[in-house]
């Protein structure tokens, strides 16, 4: 496995955890919707809101292990042919604000769970609680995890779209950067 990005590609380890992470979110966000198909106090309700904490608290132990891939692995591949300052610039607050929900959210969740005073469940494991319980604290930080995890939606729908457009209109190479490579030739 390529641990170093290359004057062309991610490396394929930055490329695993882009799309590692993409799923978690996918799942987690799965989770948190389809609770509603099902009856308040239900078993399956209940799992999915399980699974929902321990895949949220998944991408916060994951980021900050994608963060340091991203800093060990090198200069970033540069985009070909080169776009202007303003999109470089407008593209790293979207890093920015992407790397920023995917801490910002799990720490939420795990606020309001300890808020509510309820166990924080991590695949087996009980997290200790980051606060002492406080009812109106919980009501006001899950407004806040709801609020921004619609946010979240805008964000990756965004970062999704950016990539199509470079790939598609702008024709360069960000979006082949990050795909992996299918029988040792880019994608």
């Amino acid at each position: 496995m390529n641990w170093k990005n290359t004057k062309d590609r991610y490396s394929s380890l930055s490329i695993g955890m882009h799309w590692l992470m993409l799923l978690l979110l996918v799942a987690v966000y799965a989770c948190i919707e389809l609770r509603g198909f099902y009856p308040r106090g239900s078993d399956l309700r209940e799992g999915l809101k399980t699974w929902h904490f321990m895949l949220g608290l998944g991408v916060f132990a994951l980021v900050f292990v994608r963060l340091a891939i991203r800093f060990a692995a090198g200069a970033t591949p540069p985009i070909r042919p080169a776009p202007p300052l303003w999109q470089e610039r407008l593209a790293a607050l979207m890093h920015l604000a992407l790397y920023a929900f995917l801490i910002v959210m799990p720490l939420l969740g795990w606020l309001v769970l300890s808020a509510k005073g309820k166990p924080v469940p991590f695949f087996g494991l009980s997290l200790p609680a980051l606060m002492g319980a406080d009812k109106a604290l919980a009501d006001s930080l899950e407004e806040i995890h709801e609020t921004i995890g619609t946010i979240g939606y805008y964000l990756v729908g965004l970062h999704a779209a950016a990539a199509l457009v470079h790939h598609y209109m702008n024709r360069d190479n960000t979006l082949l950067r990050m795909l992996p490579r299918r029988g040792g030739r880019m994608s």
